[in-house]
């Protein structure tokens, strides 16, 4: 009986279903377009694309985690990269040495980290002390971001790096390219903080029942900031691979981004109110949307048909999520 119940569970839970989609997808388009999809090139090719807009999905997922929302990841990301170019451009150029490059590219990345903590730490405190709905707070301040890098820029592109910034959004090691690293890394310590930590604990309890987590004592203040500067910083990471596999920096890249950050988290079955969400599910999600995309570019099917296929597996998969949910609830009710 026990492992009945087990397999019921396992093969009802969103990350078996986003799996499952996963593989189909994956089958499909090898079926479909074997010796394009399945080459060298083209697995290597999406393991450069995704980590841009999957890092900012994993930013998205643990604001979603506390039933709120950040609407200016693109917006932190693209100012955190404007931030390291124009120090890149100015303290450093294409014939400088190697060694010294590599100096004022980790200045330049430490910078763009800290834009991002103090990004996340303002959405945080917009939310936390000014009690902002999250979704206004952070609409607000994407749009304060992108104009202050509109303003340092003056709305043109900064390019002009030193070879070294190739390393974050171009480069290999062992064959592994750099981006899908930085992002099976950051994955990592969000799916650790969220389920090994008293933090992450905390801020499930929070986003599943607000009301329970005040009485339990915890400080939701503090959490709220945390959260919010995590996201911050993971939006600067995706901003500085953007900024090196574009060889430059503008106000306006990735626009497309946030939309798909949103649709991630919520098709990897994170709860848009809060309180449920599993880093593997944020994964699968990831890895379905770039398999779709990139089978359904090499079969010639517009951008149109994509977003019209891309919003009806986002309906599926929340109708199918939003009915298991109340089958659960329906089934801890007690039986009169």
């Amino acid at each position: 009986m026990t492992t009945q119940t087990t397999s019921r569970d396992i093969t009802s839970a969103p990350e078996f279903r986003l799996m499952v989609i996963a593989v189909f997808v994956f089958g499909l388009m090898a079926v479909l377009s074997p010796d394009r999809f399945l080459s060298a090139q083209n697995l290597t090719s999406m393991a450069f694309q995704f980590p841009e807009f999957a890092i900012l999905a994993l930013a998205m997922t643990i604001t979603m985690m506390t039933g709120g929302i950040d609407l200016s990841v693109v917006g932190v990301a693209n100012l955190s990269a404007v931030v390291a170019a124009l120090i890149l451009t100015q303290f450093s150029d294409p014939s400088m040495p190697a060694s010294q490059s590599a100096v004022w590219l980790a200045f330049a990345v430490s910078a763009a980290m800290c834009i991002g903590a103090v990004a996340g730490l303002l959405n945080g405190a917009l939310v936390a002390f000014f009690g902002l709905p999250p979704i206004l707070a952070t609409l607000g301040s994407g749009l304060v971001f992108t104009g202050f890098a509109i303003a340092m820029t003056g709305g043109s592109a900064v390019m002009g790096f030193p070879d070294t910034v190739a390393l974050i959004g171009n480069s290999q090691i062992i064959g592994i390219p750099v981006p899908l690293i930085l992002f099976a890394v950051l994955a990592v310590v969000l799916h650790l903080i969220l389920t090994r930590t008293a933090f992450g604990l905390r801020v499930t309890m929070y986003g599943a029942n607000p009301l329970a987590a005040l009485y339990a004592a915890i400080d939701i203040n503090r959490m709220l900031l945390k959260v919010y500067v995590i996201a911050g910083m993971f939006s600067s990471v995706a901003g500085l691979i953007i900024m090196s596999r574009a060889n430059s920096a503008k106000a306006d890249y990735g626009s497309s981004y946030l939309l798909l950050a949103v649709l991630i988290a919520v098709l990897g079955g994170v709860n848009p109110y809060g309180g449920y969400g599993r880093v593997i599910g944020v994964v699968l999600a990831v890895l379905s949307m770039q398999f779709l995309s990139s089978g359904l570019n090499m079969l010639q099917v517009s951008n149109f048909a994509r977003e019209l296929i891309w919003g009806v597996l986002l309906i599926i998969v929340m109708v199918i999520n939003t009915n298991a949910l109340s089958a659960v609830r329906s089934s801890l009710k007690p039986s009169k």
